[in-house]
């Protein structure tokens, strides 16, 4: 799973053969540079939904919902993400929490909308949860996880969870867990794209890994460019 906020990034994760492709309220700290996802809007995900939607054939497209959206009550979210699913035609919506948003889940599914689970870490919670640290609390996991399972998610994001308490969520649910930050014993892993292509604005977790190095690649690129125009050299004779 791998992150696209795009029509060109979301083909190219497509035709690789990328399972699952998430529009994720990351794309406040990559895209916008803000400082966390808390002020990304309903407006934002479907305007980057709806481009990533139209770019993929293949994968599943998942859409984040944003802060607040899954914390207004099951009737408003479950409102919110429909006008997303049909704006966007994503495949399923992902929603930050476990327990506390279980009844959610299950109004949400009910309702016809596949939904994604995200427990550990919840970016949207950050300030409540003291900061971008590894959650420890297996208690609370592993009830989070499990409610969410009941409640009708079909898999569960486990983000900055130490890994054998990832694994021992991996082992307990009867849905796919995708780990971010959790170790290698999850059903599969999930990275923002601009992380694992190097074209981040400087900052890196320390669970990803950087397989290219794109930055350079395009600082080299635009250099020469305008090399080229200073020197007279562009645009080339035909």
């Amino acid at each position: 799973m791998l992150t696209a906020y795009d029509f060109p990034t979301a083909q190219l994760l497509d035709e690789v053969g990328v399972d699952l492709v998430l529009v994720g309220d990351s794309l406040g700290m990559v895209v916008q540079g803000r400082p966390n996802t808390i002020s990304v809007t309903v407006r934002d995900m479907i305007y980057h939904g709806e481009m990533v939607c139209r770019a993929v054939q293949r994968a599943m497209v998942v859409v984040d919902l944003p802060f607040p959206v899954g914390q207004l009550g099951s009737r408003q979210t479950v409102l919110t993400a429909s006008k997303i699913v049909k704006r966007t035609g994503c495949h399923a919506i992902k929603l930050e929490g476990g327990a506390d948003q279980a009844q959610t889940i299950r109004r949400l599914v009910s309702a016809g909308i596949a939904t994604m689970a995200h427990v550990g870490l919840r970016p949207q919670s950050v300030h409540a949860l003291g900061g971008f640290r590894i959650q420890r609390d297996r208690d609370r996991l592993l009830a989070d996880a499990t409610a969410a399972a009941d409640a009708g998610a079909f898999a569960v994001v486990v983000e900055c969870v130490p890994p054998e308490i990832a694994g021992e969520l991996t082992r307990s649910l009867n849905i796919p867990t995708i780990g971010i930050g959790a170790g290698p014993y999850c059903d599969g892993q999930v990275l923002v794209l601009h992380d694992l292509l190097g074209i981040h604005g400087g900052y890196v977790p320390a669970f990803a890994k950087q397989y290219a190095n794109f930055r350079e690649v395009a600082r080299s690129a635009i250099e020469q460019f305008q090399n080229d125009v200073r020197s007279k050299s562009f645009p080339p004779t035909v």
